[in-house]
């Protein structure tokens, strides 16, 4: 099983294609009508360890979330979050309804749940083309937020007894989304405090915090009867700029999380699904998918971020990319879970509707951000900075490496002007150490070891990132960038 996900992972990569289909593929091949022949109908069992795999994989993307570059996307990701979502769900339920001639309950959960992006699906496709700041972190923004409205919506509308008025709804929705926000904020700031002031005795132990602290702001938000989705997913993006001790190998902990969630998670959706059952309701998954894919996706996204002026490119480029993933498969089972009457058809529906779309989208994102001009955009390479505290001596020794994309190539280490109290000790180049003299030329390849005094570690830290995207004139004589 290790060996056909690593394959599987392999695959994904190569392809372009995001790896959820994959994984999807092994669990039906596992399950009914498949070449394992398991059977497998426990909905609630599946709703459980999704929404378990779900809260890592939101931690793991907020832990690898910059602040600086969704900083300037907030208000409108913010807005394509919630009120585009209420757009997209309006839209595609009214097609479910008139279209296909689902009753209302039914059309109000395919539309709430197809209306999750996954920022995970987008950019696997779309790791290899470079993209404006602004659309990255508008779509990573976005996938973010609107986890937490819809998980609501779908509650809501899955109650066996009659579905709350529209401002009830919209009342739910502020306060468990302003709990949320406010708990994840909270015990993210908390827990990075701590992990800054308290040096653990072993450094794998930093990467376990970090998930505990997560998993933490999760349940404290569950608690508190506010949006626990939202909180774990704020609470990781302060720890993950928070500078805290090993963070490249706490984002590497993370990831690989989220790579086992993600695999578990799909397997076990297509293990529940039954394939016979899935060609009666393929041509209507098909027309509710066309007109999400091209009428409601796009005109939430023309309302949501024209009052921001965003060009008209980037809306294509977004309206495009609105990928669905794990999200909308995992809520399409609380409604089993509930009893709901036609669930299993909804199950259906948005599992076709997910698989057949992302086939069409997956490989022409790369494609269509070339085509608008998106895909051109040549950054200096940002440094991947690693911190291990030297408590006893009051000190940090900062490591990395210089990328092939990063301007400190050709500068020479008296050129990094780095604050007093800051000095490169060690470089690494081809295999072989030594200790720089101050007319060492940097290359690419080149390891670096730094060592800086407490008082000056985010002011070293800041100068090396400065001159990797600036080069030797970065900020001038200043130490930012």
């Amino acid at each position: 099983m290790l060996l056909v996900a690593v394959i599987a992972v392999r695959l994904s990569s190569r392809s372009g294609l995001p790896s959820l289909l994959l994984y999807l593929g092994i669990g039906v091949a596992m399950g009914q009508d498949g070449i394992g022949n398991i059977t497998f109908d426990n909905a609630e069992l599946t709703q459980v360890i999704g929404y378990g795999a779900l809260v890592v994989i939101l931690a793991e993307g907020g832990l690898g979330t910059k602040w600086k570059e969704i900083r300037p996307a907030l208000p409108a990701a913010s807005v394509l979050a919630t009120a585009g979502v209420a757009v997209s769900v309006g839209i595609t339920a009214a097609a479910a309804h008139y279209l296909i001639g689902l009753e209302w309950r039914q059309a109000l959960l395919i539309g709430a749940v197809v209306s999750s992006t996954d920022a995970a699906a987008v950019f696997s496709v779309l790791r290899k083309v470079p993209l404006p700041s602004r659309v990255t972190g508008t779509l990573e923004a976005e996938s973010g937020f609107n986890d937490a409205p819809v998980v609501i919506l779908v509650v809501a509308f899955s109650t066996t007894g009659p579905v709350d008025s529209w401002y009830v709804l919209v009342a739910t929705i502020a306060l468990e989304l302003a709990i949320g926000a406010a708990l994840g904020l909270a015990v993210g700031f908390c827990g990075a405090y701590g992990l800054k002031r308290v040096a653990l005795p072993a450094s794998g132990l930093y990467p376990i915090a970090v998930m505990a602290i997560a998993v933490t702001a999760y349940a404290a938000g569950a608690l508190a009867h506010g949006s626990g989705f939202l909180a774990v997913y704020l609470a990781s993006m302060v720890l993950g700029n928070a500078r805290l001790p090993h963070q490249p190998a706490n984002r590497g902990f993370a990831e690989g999380l989220g790579w086992i969630a993600q695999i578990g998670m799909f397997v076990l959706l297509g293990l529940l699904v039954t394939p016979h059952e899935l060609l009666r309701d393929f041509w209507p998954a098909v027309a509710i998918g066309l007109v999400l894919t091209a009428v409601a996706r796009p005109v939430s996204v023309l309302l949501s971020l024209t009052p921001f002026r965003v060009p008209w490119q980037e809306q294509a480029l977004m309206s495009w990319a609105g990928l669905r993933g794990a999200v909308p498969i995992i809520l399409a089972t609380i409604p089993m879970v509930s009893g709901i009457e036609g669930s299993r058809k909804v199950f259906n529906i948005v599992f076709v509707l997910v698989v057949v779309y992302t086939l069409v989208q997956g490989p022409t994102l790369p494609w269509l951000a070339k085509a608008l001009r998106l895909g051109d955009g040549a950054g200096a390479t940002d440094l991947g900075v690693e911190s291990a505290p030297l408590e006893r001596l009051r000190g940090h020794l900062l490591s990395l490496s210089i990328p092939d994309g990063s301007l400190m190539h050709g500068v020479e280490v008296a050129e990094l002007r780095l604050p007093s109290g800051a000095a490169v000790t060690l470089v690494v180049r081809d295999g072989k150490s030594f200790v720089p003299s101050p007319t060492t030329v940097l290359r690419r390849g080149d390891e670096l070891l730094v060592v800086a005094t407490d008082p000056v570690r985010d002011a070293a830290e800041r100068r090396l990132r400065a001159v990797g995207k600036g080069g030797k004139l970065a900020g001038w004589l200043g130490t930012g960038g």
